[in-house]
């Protein structure tokens, strides 16, 4: 990885365990910057008309330490630094020869009703990934980094900032080793590594490539990372004849289409001080990869359908985060693992399959297999008496049209979760937008020919929410959500602290989503 914290790193663990089995490998640091340390600062933007520098506490005490050298240097050097931009200075302090200060924007921003977030944490979040990437293209290998008021923004920032896939690369960029500035914010800063390592275990199972990522070595990674955390976490991996066992037909009708054997991946961790306490239970579509099927998708983009397992990815990493931060709470994780290919026992157009809760679907489109596997899951969740149920899904392309990348699509039957999950998201920047249950859209879905249900909508439009109109039919729990992740999928350059790549979203969502209910849980 091109990446380096401080403290237990989940995330190293993981690729540790990856190494052995030949899936991942690590670049040494390069030596040619001959050790040095850099330094990222922020500064304040100011209002409009004072070009006075801002400077955040650490950036003051950092100047101090220059008799007033640096202000001197960003004043002379060019206008105020807006938000997100940056300049580098060399030679400016002995225990720093590279030092970076980066525009934090205004200083009095915070939370946007508009922009449905805290606009301070995201210029914060973004603003350090600019300068420890700036920092690693000098091949700097040790990097120190201002708080800015914010250790978990920061620390965010600098470890989602620096992330990139590159292990099957020869040429890798610097590994990069990021930890505080004079602050004594250590567990603050901490608790943004393991959110931040989190996302980046996401992104890390959503970008490799499905000959690397099958439903076998998903389960194994995950079974690694999770038991790194302590002992009060279980995993369950179970085959195809348990599957069976369970009746789950229509996970087994995607999965028959593949030589991969599908695999249910089920993981409990027990954080609660109730041990009878309902647990919270996330549900996560694992397709590792998705040719379509009969209804084969067009070759062209095909090969980013190696992060259709994305739910899959999002909700193990969020609950292997939860398990780190020793959350009070129970949680259980549901993962079906599949390919979803086209061989001769293919699900076919037409066919009718039985779910595990005995429901008829008639399978007009292959390619509409996600909420074929979530179907079942969502029915073996029941069994567990759950407080409330969270699946994810990287499930329409109409959810990508929809909202594009800018938020995750909700649909919740809750307002009481609907509340939690907005929150959540307000604070991590990666938001959520609710929509609509109608059951205008049930009936769209309930009218088959052949079966109770249809697996597609009888109308091309609304795509998204006929798809979680059919998985509400498989729920009978008061506080059920779906979340819509196809939007969020990947990055182009829409979230500034993340490379081009897959994006391992909403996984910081889903760990303060379970912190919020876990707070609650203590609390009532």
């Amino acid at each position: 990885m091109s990446l380096g914290v401080c403290g237990r790193s989940v995330l190293r663990l993981i690729l540790r365990a990856s190494l052995s089995r030949n899936l991942l490998r690590f670049s040494p640091v390069t030596r040619s910057s001959s050790y040095s340390k850099g330094l990222v600062l922020g500064v304040y933007e100011g209002e409009e008309g004072n070009d006075l520098v801002q400077f955040t506490k650490a950036g003051e005490t950092f100047d101090n330490s220059t008799s007033g050298r640096l202000k001197e240097l960003l004043t002379i050097s060019g206008p105020v630094l807006k938000k997100g931009r940056s300049r580098i200075f060399y030679g400016l302090h002995q225990d720093f020869p590279h030092v970076v200060v980066v525009g934090l924007g205004d200083k009095g921003v915070g939370i946007s009703n508009l922009e449905q977030c805290d606009e301070s944490k995201e210029n914060i979040r973004a603003a350090i990934a600019v300068g420890c990437r700036q920092l690693q293209d000098l091949e700097v290998p040790l990097v120190e980094v201002d708080p800015c008021g914010d250790a978990q923004c920061a620390a965010e920032g600098a470890v989602l900032g620096l992330f990139e896939y590159n292990e099957l690369k020869t040429k890798k960029k610097t590994v990069v080793t990021v930890k505080p500035y004079g602050s004594l914010e250590t567990e603050t800063w901490q608790k943004g590594v393991l959110y931040a390592e989190g996302q980046n275990l996401a992104r890390h199972l959503m970008e490799a490539p499905a000959n690397y990522i099958t439903p076998t070595s998903f389960a194994e990674i995950i079974q690694q990372a999770l038991y790194s955390t302590g002992d009060k976490v279980s995993v369950h991996i179970r085959s195809k004849s348990w599957i069976e066992d369970q009746q789950m037909g229509a996970f087994l009708s995607v999965a028959k289409g593949s030589d991969e054997e599908p695999i249910f991946l089920e993981i409990h961790y027990n954080g609660s001080t109730v041990a009878s306490e309902s647990p919270l239970v996330f549900v996560g579509k694992g397709v590792t990869f998705d040719s379509g099927g009969i209804s084969i998708k067009p070759s062209s983009g095909m090969e980013a359908m190696r992060a259709d397992m994305g739910g899959a990815a999002t909700i193990c990493s969020a609950i292997i985060t939860a398990a780190s931060l020793q959350l009070p709470v129970n949680i259980i994780g549901l993962a079906p693992l599949c390919e979803n290919m086209l061989n001769g026992r293919a699900n076919k157009p037409g066919d009718v399959v039985k779910a595990k809760n005995g429901k008829t679907i008639q399978v007009d489109n292959t390619d509409a297999e996600g909420r074929l596997i979530l179907a079942d899951a969502l029915c073996y969740a029941h069994s567990f008496n759950p407080k409330a149920i969270v699946n994810a899904a990287t499930l329409t392309g109409a959810m990508d049209v929809a909202l594009g990348s800018a938020a995750t699509g909700v649909f919740t039957n809750s307002d009481w979760l609907w509340g939690l999950l907005r929150q959540a998201s307000v604070v991590t920047g990666d938001r959520v937008w609710r929509m609509p249950l109608f059951q205008h859209y049930t009936r769209q879905v309930t009218e088959s020919q052949l079966a109770d249900l249809n697996n597609i909508g009888k109308y091309r439009s609304g795509g998204a929410c006929t798809a979680a109109a059919f998985l509400r039919e498989f729920v009978t729990v008061s506080h059920w959500a779906h979340l819509d992740i196809a939007g969020v999928m990947s990055n182009k350059d829409e979230v500034p602290y993340l490379r081009k790549g897959m994006a391992g979203r909403p996984t910081r969502t889903l760990v303060e989503f379970t912190a919020y209910l876990s707070h609650e849980s203590q609390n009532s």
